[in-house]
């Protein structure tokens, strides 16, 4: 039996072909660094459902081990340096706060590049996800351009398509994990509704209708329903004709100049 969820959600996918548009979505799963189970699971559902995913990899903590023989389908991101949380008393959890001096932020950044590059030769793309999804230095945000990025991602309905030092930015609009309680799956319900909240926002109006809508996993703590949840997501979207997965170099790369 289909839920009302399931239901609202596949309507407003309806809604968007009959209006001759395409669905667009995105997967980003965050806090990859070690060879675990879980992590070969994900890869493996990505790779059966031929459906793009984008890896935020800690670079502090990668293991080359972890990132051997990966999917085509699979990216690797940036996430961060090393996923500790630096901010201060009046601040929400970050690793970029305001009071890190910005060359020694803009110098962390470059040796985590580096590392990444290192254990994952010519796999990543130069986009950061911010542990958090946050930066509290907006003058970091304004130099990563400069220092050699091409994207930003975080969480929530973008407020353009690029910021105003030229960086793509496509973020995660979906959250499956239920953070402030139990720590396990948000429940089906629950996904589908952000899903469909931001679907109805981008084709009113209300949000950028351009930018694709994210599903944001962490596969380290996924559960028997997340993973059921995503299983019955790829299987019900995959094959329809209204329905686009976008790889991250589309969202990053394709429409910046060289």
């Amino acid at each position: 039996m289909v839920s009302v969820a399931w239901r609202l959600f596949e309507d407003e996918i309806a809604r968007w072909g009959e209006a001759g548009r395409t669905v667009d979505f995105w997967w980003r799963d965050d806090d990859a660094c070690r060879p675990h189970a879980a992590l070969r699971r994900l890869i493996a559902l990505a790779d059966r459902a031929q459906v793009p995913l984008a890896l935020a990899v800690i670079p502090a903590d990668a293991l080359p081990e972890a990132f051997e023989s990966l999917a085509p389908v699979v990216t690797l991101l940036q996430h961060g340096v090393d996923h500790r949380n630096r901010a201060l008393a009046n601040e929400k959890k970050t690793e970029f706060s305001a009071h890190e001096p910005l060359q020694g932020a803009l110098a962390r950044l470059a040796h985590g590049r580096a590392r990444l590059e290192s254990v994952a030769p010519g796999r990543s793309l130069a986009v950061l996800v911010p542990p958090w999804n946050r930066i509290s230095m907006p003058e970091l945000i304004a130099e990563l351009g400069g220092a050699g990025y091409r994207g930003l991602s975080t969480f929530g309905p973008r407020v353009a398509a690029q910021s105003s030092a030229g960086l793509a930015l496509a973020n995660t609009h979906v959250d499956v994990i239920d953070w402030r309680g139990t720590r396990g799956f948000v429940g089906e319900d629950a996904a589908l509704e952000q899903a469909t909240r931001h679907l109805v926002a981008r084709r009113t109006g209300l949000a950028d209708l351009a930018e694709a809508t994210g599903w944001l996993t962490h596969h380290a703590v996924h559960d028997e329903p997340v993973w059921a949840f995503l299983a019955r997501l790829l299987e019900r979207t995959c094959n329809q004709p209204t329905v686009r997965w976008r790889s991250a170099a589309d969202l990053f790369y394709d429409h910046l100049p060289e």
